[in-house]
């Protein structure tokens, strides 16, 4: 859609400062921006972009106001002032109530009129799709499956049997929610099922990441609270618990039974293991494997940098030395007494 610039500042309720007639069409980089995009600045090592920019809008601080060669929306945090700005431009296409001939729909279920229907996608019985959800080509949702109103299944989603999802949601390609967590008992060296008898359920506001896959419950349901944003490829157990409004990113991977906290920030690649604990306001940075429960807000790492390959291999014999190294300063600080 277009927008004029002053239309857009009176809907995010901030400061215009130049031409309020200019029309935006679209969003760019700072860099690269052309006339009729908008685009944002928040970091002075950008400072040369902002005074070259091509952009019709600018969202900035208004202390960079001075360094602005075009119209400006001024904003206290430029980059959620975009955010918010992206989305009045590009909003998310309403469902139009179309259910395609090649869609199979199972028995007792319960569909508002203005749920949409892809292509080939297969709807289990005792369903309920309530309005404006929309199911993407061959999406397949179980038996007594229910999402809430406005939520969204990209292409090619799975949701196997009784799975909750709230309002809201948004759901990308390749997600499969509801398949069985990794449970085994050891018989002599072999492995016996566990049957996972629980379920998934999912509040509003969630955004899933695309080859995302949530287990279910072995017994009682996965939890993922309102707010939570996850990213592409990450793989929660069952049993897990994940607090409202946490964010987690890409390749990290959650053990069954552990509970995450609220407005939490998870960085890539992490591992954490299962049946721990971790308290609110955690921010826990890319690759650290966590192995414990944390108890305390604040900011976990565990990783080692990147180095030249033969500093490293002679760091990591030093590594595996600490534990007589430490020995024998404390046999020399005996000594020393």
């Amino acid at each position: 859609m277009s927008i004029r610039a002053h239309e857009l500042a009176e809907r995010l309720g901030l400061e215009l400062s130049g031409d309020g007639n200019v029309e935006l069409d679209g969003v760019s980089a700072l860099s690269s921006a052309r006339p009729g995009t908008l685009t944002f600045f928040g970091d002075n090592k950008y400072k040369k972009h902002l005074l070259t920019t091509t952009a019709s809008v600018v969202i900035l601080k208004e202390e960079d106001l001075v360094d602005c060669p075009v119209t400006a929306i001024v904003a206290a945090n430029p980059y959620l002032a975009y955010a918010k700005a992206a989305q009045i431009l590009f909003p998310q296409t309403p469902s139009d109530g179309v259910v395609h001939a090649s869609a199979v729909i199972g028995e007792a279920c319960d569909i508002s009129d203005s749920v949409s229907i892809g292509p080939l996608a297969v709807i289990g019985d005792e369903v309920t799709l309530e309005e404006g959800v929309q199911v993407g080509a061959g999406c397949i949702i179980g038996d007594g499956c229910s999402l809430a109103a406005q939520t969204i299944l990209k292409p090619g989603v799975t949701l196997l049997h009784k799975i909750n999802i709230g309002e809201r949601c948004l759901i990308h390609p390749g997600v499969v929610i509801g398949a069985d967590g990794f449970g085994f008992a050891s018989d002599n060296g072999m492995w016996e099922k566990i049957p996972q008898v629980g379920g998934v359920t999912i509040g509003n506001d969630v955004e899933i990441g695309a080859n995302t896959t949530i287990d279910r419950g072995a017994i009682g349901n996965t939890v993922i609270e309102d707010g939570v944003k996850l990213d592409n490829l990450i793989q929660i157990a069952h049993n897990v618990r994940i607090g409202a409004h946490t964010v987690i990113a890409a390749s990290t991977a959650v053990a069954g039974s552990t509970t995450i906290g609220s407005k939490c920030l998870i960085g890539g690649s992490v591992g954490i293991t299962g049946h721990i604990n971790i308290t609110d306001n955690v921010i826990i940075t890319g690759r650290t494997f966590v192995s414990g429960s944390i108890h305390e807000s604040g900011s976990y790492s565990s990783s080692v940098p990147h180095d030249k390959t033969s500093s490293w291999r002679h760091n990591a014999v030093r590594f595996k030395q600490l534990d007589k190294m430490a020995r024998q300063l404390k046999k020399l600080e005996i000594k020393k007494r």
